[in-house]
């Protein structure tokens, strides 16, 4: 276990209006969803907004930029989506190895929503977003004090309250990782309240 997640100074604040001097960046290769994200961050405040529609942009761009915050849709930059987010936990130096990170998608079987979660990403959110859900994930990332996970299996946050092993009938993410590529949804979506169970962290009783 690391030290405490490190954030950065600008995400500290506790109202919307710091995201005017919070770096961004989004990488969503489909036009109209950057648009849409985009729209609802300056409303937001956001004014510091760095856009990728490729994973090749958004490469670049972290080599050089620091970041803040990272929203993510994997499944719209190609079959390497998925590994951005653990390459960036892996490979990068801070600040951006710990950047908070919001995977955003439009299909959500339970083994997407899992696949996010294993690639080291703070939360994952439905599409088609609504800005409340996305305000609500963004101060709940300023607020809370997550440890840093850094181990064979697994890089970024912790989720757990307590050191009890993974809830009943569940695979431990610390043992196995899933397949980056995905194929075909073969089980129905899930809700958002049905990810945040799977995402959010939980109290777990001993």
């Amino acid at each position: 276990m690391k030290s405490e997640l490190a954030l950065s100074s600008h995400l500290r604040a506790t109202s919307p209006a710091i995201l005017e001097k919070t770096s961004i960046l989004i990488v969503d290769g489909d036009a109209m969803s950057m648009t849409i994200l985009c729209q609802i961050l300056a409303g937001f405040g956001a004014r510091n907004l760095h856009k990728c529609p490729t994973l090749a942009q958004a490469e670049r761009l972290t080599d050089r930029t620091e970041i803040d915050l990272l929203i993510i849709d994997p499944a719209s930059v190609g079959p390497r989506g998925y590994d951005f987010v653990p390459q960036l936990r892996r490979a990068s130096r801070p600040p951006n190895r710990f950047v908070q990170t919001v995977i955003v998608t439009g299909h959500t079987p339970r083994s997407r929503v899992q696949a996010a979660r294993d690639a080291g990403a703070n939360f994952v959110i439905l599409k088609p977003i609504a800005p409340a859900i996305l305000l609500s994930r963004i101060m709940w990332m300023v607020r809370e004090k997550r440890g840093f996970v850094d181990s064979n299996t697994y890089v970024g946050p912790d989720r757990r309250f307590k050191v009890a092993g993974p809830p009943a009938g569940t695979v431990g993410r610390r043992s196995t990782d899933l397949a980056s590529e995905l194929g075909l949804a073969t089980d129905p979506n899930l809700g958002q309240l049905d990810i945040d169970a799977i995402v959010k962290p939980q109290k777990v009783g001993l």
